[in-house]
């Protein structure tokens, strides 16, 4: 089957209302989503598809401005179709994953090759919220910067220059949207000493296992989800495991990680904030950094902590997929310098050092 779709996608004049596509090989599933998006007066669904051959054509003839698309379908898989559509007609897609463990590999591997979400399908233990938040999350995908942003900008990323000397500082970072390819370009270049490094990504539970796997196979530290009781310590980067939990710091000034079974902040557990308002008791010892993602979730949390001494870094708009987190963040007065990811790295490896780098 060959895959030829010509020209470039832009979302930034597209006039209301937004066109989607829905691609799912069950009929029954189409018209979950369908009658989802039909409640929503700025939604319009311009075609349905049960193969990547039915949606390729309707990409051609359609012009959807965002897809839906399944993971698991027969004949050529969403993950294929994704990997080709990015290649030749980058545009906004939103996967829907099954609550397996090969649906959650799939899930964190649809999210590296550019996929703006990945959410569960409903059913037993995903539940209908994936459904009930689709909409949001549509309208939000329909302005982001979509294309190989994350691929280009790793072509970038200045190698690390070694690191010692490590100052006693922690490095707290939060991401959503995009977040899962900015990190994946993030950890590769940090070296196997690396200061303390805590994540707080914004992804269903069920994902993060697979996603704290994938990132300690590309990495030179450890990578692994954190534990009640863990210790910050250099060489090891651990990621919120999410579920009923938040990830805090307690116990400073020898902070030790406890996972806080709490509601929702700012929609979203884990939460960003809830991470950065727990450390300012040892702010002068933190690097807060903000990454792509939507909504506000952590802009309170840097402000406090750059009020209280931290340093405070923020991914900047043309190498963000969204650029909300970083937006409010900076809008509260809560970043210190704003630069793109390509020069994150290293000047996450300054702040903990105090030694300057060459870029």
């Amino acid at each position: 089957m060959s895959f030829d779709l010509k020209g470039s996608w832009s979302v930034s004049a597209k006039k209301l209302p937004t066109r989607v596509l829905i691609v799912d090989d069950s009929p029954t599933m189409r018209s979950l989503i369908r009658f989802c998006l039909q409640k929503d007066p700025r939604l319009e669904v311009v075609g349905e598809a049960a193969s990547a051959l039915e949606a390729r054509e309707l990409v051609k003839t359609k012009s959807p401005d965002v897809m839906t698309l399944d993971v698991e379908m027969p004949g050529m898989s969403g993950l294929e179709f994704l990997r080709r559509l990015m290649r030749a007609k980058p545009m906004p897609v939103i996967m829907f994953s099954s609550l397996t463990s090969e649906g959650s590999e799939a899930a964190i591997t649809a999210l590296s090759l550019g996929a703006f979400e990945c959410i569960l399908k409903p059913g037993p233990g995903a539940g209908q919220s994936s459904l009930e938040s689709l909409p949001r999350t549509i309208h939000a995908a329909a302005q982001a910067r979509i294309g190989p942003v994350g691929r280009a900008m790793g072509k970038n990323l200045s190698p690390h220059q070694g690191f010692s000397n490590w100052n006693g500082k922690t490095v707290l970072i939060g991401a959503s949207t995009g977040g899962v390819e900015a990190l994946e370009l993030l950890v590769q270049k940090m070296p196997v000493n690396c200061p303390p490094i805590l994540i707080t990504q914004h992804m269903p539970a069920q994902f993060l296992a697979k996603f704290a796997n994938r990132l300690n196979r590309i990495a030179k530290p450890q990578v692994r989800l954190a534990k009640e009781g863990d210790r910050p310590l250099p060489g090891e980067i651990l990621i919120a495991p999410g579920g009923e939990t938040h990830l805090v710091l307690v116990n400073p000034p020898d902070p030790k990680i406890h996972l806080l079974k709490a509601p929702k902040r700012t929609g979203h557990r884990p939460s960003v904030d809830e991470m950065m308002l727990s450390a300012q008791a040892i702010a002068n010892r933190v690097v807060g950094v903000i990454l792509t993602g939507m909504g506000n979730d952590g802009a309170e949390g840097m402000a406090r902590l750059k009020a209280q001494g931290a340093t405070c870094l923020a991914q900047d708009e043309e190498s963000s997929v969204v650029f909300g987190m970083p937006r409010v963040a900076i809008e509260k007065g809560g970043v210190d310098v704003v630069l793109p990811l390509a020069q994150l790295p290293n000047a996450i490896l300054d702040m903990c050092s105090g030694l300057k780098r060459t870029s």
